[in-house]
């Protein structure tokens, strides 16, 4: 198979276009009869969890994931004789009239890959481990001492790649930011160009034999950093006349809606891009539950236009250049856009969350605590969670009871003009209320503005105590806000904003994702200071939840304890479900934590990257106990390792008595 170059010259650095929906155009790659990349659609993948030596509980539970939506199957292979009863499970499957494509998962054994390629459509292989030395050594390479371990990895690798073209097996090369080599680390730190360059190193390989079916993904379970790499890999694959399919996955989400709202920011963030072939969704749940999450992100973008533009044909010629976008805020890097705070908003303060409240009974203060303010009749005061809303819009309803002081209340402004008692309260202006009105507030006004109609250069007249409510109502709104932010960076105006959108027919499920999307994609690129989900007859408590879920996600306002645990497979050595469940029944009130549960040492210390605890499977019913990367105790009895890790929380002064 030839060779088909990329364009050079992508329009938004790295995607097709940083103001239109557009999807980057890769390269078709066969899958046995199902095609990834190119026109086809973003494909649906999941991974077994079962014992791949059991293989009626494997075949069960992949036709389960097809009949859930998965379109691939991955089983894991960590050993020859794992891979050799790939072909076993394969016939099982297709006496059962499943034609499903299966996918090799390989890290450390190079001869289990050479097995598994002879047998299924696709082999895995994570270039940190596959040949490659993972020992947390910090070592100094000579430039001939780097290409002699290329050279010797080459050898390793080379194997497979003419295997892999002689049975026409397709081949993803899957970097995990925990998992780069020790060479990668000591030349290029732990960084999206280390996860980049460890790819390509893999990709000129190949290419070197001539062999191009390749599918190439860059998972972090930091959002930030998943995002930042697989930008630059489509940049750096450009460059060098490539372009590869991409896999996309946040690795290590979670469980429940932290998994589900994490997974949105990275997925959706870079679907936003036009970027992403396929979808595998990680979550610490049964792999059929999966599928139904990444057909729900995928989903949303088959109807969308190729050539939908931002917003309306007057808002054209007030989008800046894409040079003058380039040069406000870099793709690659998290800066939080600087602003001028006014009050909490902005600044240095961490996002802010704002909620409607007026259709809820005003009558009732208990409804309160939907949105973190339980009220205690007995005592006449409110008790705060760690995450309370900080905004009440109440619209023109005026509530019968005292809100609490922290909770700032935001009225239309006629409404307010008329409150004898403005304490806590403040407006919100429509641009021409504002521009008319002669009584302001003197602390905080608040003023709705539509990305896509209005001229940011407005802006310079205002006063210095105003926030922005940014709305948009394009189909590609992520776009059109960014295009605004990067207007007023590109002027040099720091005031604040608050992000808002509407979701009027989103579901429950779909809202977490669909916000978590548009949201985050702009919290990741250090946009917004703070957010308004705008759902009416949704629950106050899910609309809560998703909006500090999304800022916990993006890395930029820290309000719970943060899991990261992998999604379970055939090598773990625990139910990765039921300890997950138990370690956050005893820990999630720790604010500010995170805490890596890994099922194998495949997915331990590397794998859970920026973790503060780990508690990692490193046999049966033993677990080996970290403090970042460094092993604190060995081959703990599974009974009691629960207990030794929030001995070593206590130890190190970061553990608080659960009210």
């Amino acid at each position: 198979m030839e060779k088909i170059l990329a364009k050079h010259d992508l329009a938004g650095g790295y995607c097709n276009s940083l103001a239109t929906y557009s999807r980057y155009l890769t390269r078709e790659v066969n899958i046995g009869d199902i095609a990834l990349g190119g026109h086809n659609p973003i494909r649906i993948q999941s991974m077994t969890t079962t014992d791949t030596m059991d293989t009626l509980a494997t075949v069960e539970q992949t036709i389960r994931m097809v009949e859930s939506g998965c379109e691939y199957v991955r089983i894991t292979a960590p050993s020859i004789k794992e891979a050799e009863n790939l072909a076993n499970i394969k016939k099982e499957l297709r006496y059962r009239g499943y034609n499903v494509p299966l996918i090799a998962d390989i890290h450390f054994t190079p001869n289990a890959a050479e097995m598994a390629a002879r047998i299924v459509e696709k082999v895995r292989v994570n270039p940190g481990n596959y040949a490659d030395k993972k020992k947390f050594e910090n070592i100094e390479y000579t430039q001939d001492a780097y290409n002699a371990e290329l050279s010797r990895i080459y050898k390793k690798f080379i194997p497979l790649v003419k295997i892999c073209k002689e049975y026409g097996t397709a081949m993803r090369i899957g970097t995990n930011h925990g998992s780069l080599s020790d060479r990668i680390m000591s030349h290029y730190g732990d960084t999206p160009r280390g996860m980049v360059e460890s790819a390509m190193e893999f990709i000129r390989m190949c290419e070197d034999q001539n062999y191009y079916n390749l599918v190439i993904s860059m998972k972090a379970s930091n959002t930030q950093v998943m995002v930042q790499a697989y930008r630059l890999l489509v940049e750096t694959m450009a460059k060098e006349g490539m372009n590869y399919p991409l896999h996309l996955g946040v690795t290590e989400a979670g469980d429940g809606e932290d998994g589900r709202i994490k997974s949105a920011v990275g997925i959706g963030t870079l679907l936003e891009d036009g970027l992403g072939d396929t979808i595998r969704v990680s979550l610490t749940e049964d792999p059929e539950f999966e599928a139904p999450v990444a057909k729900a992100l995928a989903d949303r973008y088959t109807l969308r236009s190729q050539k939908s533009e931002v917003g309306s044909p007057e808002s054209t010629s007030l989008r800046p250049t894409l040079s003058a976008q380039r040069q406000t805020y870099s793709p690659y890097e998290y800066n939080r856009r600087v602003t001028t705070p006014v009050q909490h908003i902005g600044g240095h303060h961490h996002p802010v969350v704002m909620i409607d409240v007026s259709k809820e009974n005003l009558k009732d203060p208990y409804f309160l605590s939907a949105v973190g303010y339980n009220y205690s009749a007995g005592l006449d005061k409110y008790n705060l969670a760690d995450q309370a809303c900080d905004l009440a819009y109440l619209g023109d309803n005026l509530p019968s009871f005292s809100f609490p002081g922290n909770l700032k209340q935001v009225y239309n402004y006629p409404t307010w003009l008329k409150l004898q008692d403005k304490n806590n309260c403040h407006p919100l202006f429509s641009l021409e209320e504002f521009g008319q009105a002669e009584i302001k507030d003197e602390l905080l006004n608040f003023i709705e503005v539509d990305a896509g109609t209005f001229q940011p250069s407005n802006l310079q007249t205002l006063k210095p105590n105003v926030v922005l409510i940014l709305k948009t109502s394009a189909a590609h709104g992520m776009a059109e806000q960014r295009t605004f932010f990067t207007a007023l960076q590109a002027q040099n105006i720091q005031v604040p904003v608050i992000i808002k959108r509407s979701y009027q027919d989103a579901d429950a499920d779909n809202l977490m994702l669909y916000a978590a999307t548009d949201l985050g994609a702009l919290l990741t690129d250090g946009f917004g200071d703070g957010v308004w989900i705008d759902a009416q007859g949704q629950n106050l408590s899910l609309i809560n939840s998703t909006s500090f879920g999304i800022l916990q996600a993006t890395r930029t306002r820290i309000s719970k304890t943060e899991y990261i645990s992998c999604p379970s497979c055939g090598r773990t050595l625990f139910d990765l479900q039921e300890t997950t469940q138990l370690i956050r029944s005893r820990t999630d009130h720790l604010k500010g934590i995170k805490i890596g549960i890994m099922g194998c040492i495949v997915n331990g210390p590397g794998e859970m990257a920026d973790a503060d605890y780990g508690y990692v499977g490193t046999g049966p019913d033993k677990i080996t106990l970290y403090r970042g990367k460094e092993v604190v105790k060995k081959n703990v009895t599974t009974a009691y390792a629960l207990d030794e890790l929030i001995d070593i929380i206590k130890g190190d002064g970061n553990w608080v008595e659960k009210n």
